[in-house]
């Protein structure tokens, strides 16, 4: 039998207001269930994905319920963080989703001068699959360059020797596909700090702009704007552990 939760604590976990204000909701009749005002705060419902579909707040449709995760073409000049000064990923959703329970979290982190595919979910378990170094999840970037590649960048990243600057473990390996002089994708299954900025360092050159297209088997959707957001099916969730994602091995 599904857990049920009480009407009022769901929807301040949602961020809707205290459970005080979410009772003073109900007792205006703005809270519509199945086309029906509600008449009890302490209403048990079973939070499934439909229950967007029958509940209304305020006139409108319920946001996503827990577990729910999302896509986010990141900008250049947003941070991936809650309280940094300037500004924030979370600015772009939202504001009362700030307040939610289980909080929203990206799935790991985009540096503040790299664009693209950011993910984030309140689902922990989910969380975890993505980031996780046994999944060997591999995230794709395009970078342009400062200096032309040498040609000898391929082999030193997908050999699996390369160590970064003050690191002793060696970086799995990677992926490298030139497509200018000073342009090349790279992917990589790891997510150490800055690691596509200090792999390119590692090999005497610097990264002047950089944007992630791809995570795992799920492609930055073209139509998504720079600060636009979507939520993910799951056919789309089910995209980031594709078994045709790209897998590196050494060579």
């Amino acid at each position: 039998m599904s857990a049920t939760v009480r009407l009022d604590r769901l929807l301040a976990n949602m961020g809707y207001g205290s459970r005080r204000e979410v009772q003073g909701l109900v007792r205006a009749g703005r809270v519509i269930l199945d086309g029906a005002p509600v008449d009890d705060a302490e209403l048990r419902l079973t939070v499934t994905p439909a229950l967007a579909d029958r509940l209304q707040i305020n006139g409108r449709r319920l946001d996503p319920p827990p577990g729910m995760a999302l896509m986010l073409h990141k900008p250049v000049g947003v941070t991936c963080s809650h309280k940094e000064a300037g500004a924030l990923v979370h600015d772009l959703l939202p504001s009362r989703w700030r307040l939610r329970e289980p909080a929203i979290s990206t799935v790991g982190r985009l540096d503040k001068d790299t664009s693209g595919l950011l993910l984030l979910t309140d689902d922990g378990a989910l969380l975890h699959r993505i980031i996780s170094p046994r999944r060997h999840v591999a995230k794709r970037y395009l970078a342009t360059l400062a200096r032309p590649l040498e040609g000898s960048e391929g082999p030193r990243f997908a050999s699996g020797d390369l160590r970064l600057e003050g690191e002793d473990k060696p970086l799995a390996p990677a992926l490298l596909e030139p497509l200018s002089p000073t342009r090349a994708r790279l992917t990589i299954t790891e997510g150490r700090y800055h690691q596509v900025r200090r792999m390119f360092a590692a090999v005497g050159n610097h990264v002047e702009t950089l944007h992630r297209d791809r995570v795992g088997g799920l492609d930055l959707p073209a139509d998504l704007e720079p600060g636009a957001w979507r939520l993910m099916g799951e056919a789309e969730i089910a995209a980031v552990f594709a078994p045709n994602a790209p897998t590196m091995a050494a060579s």
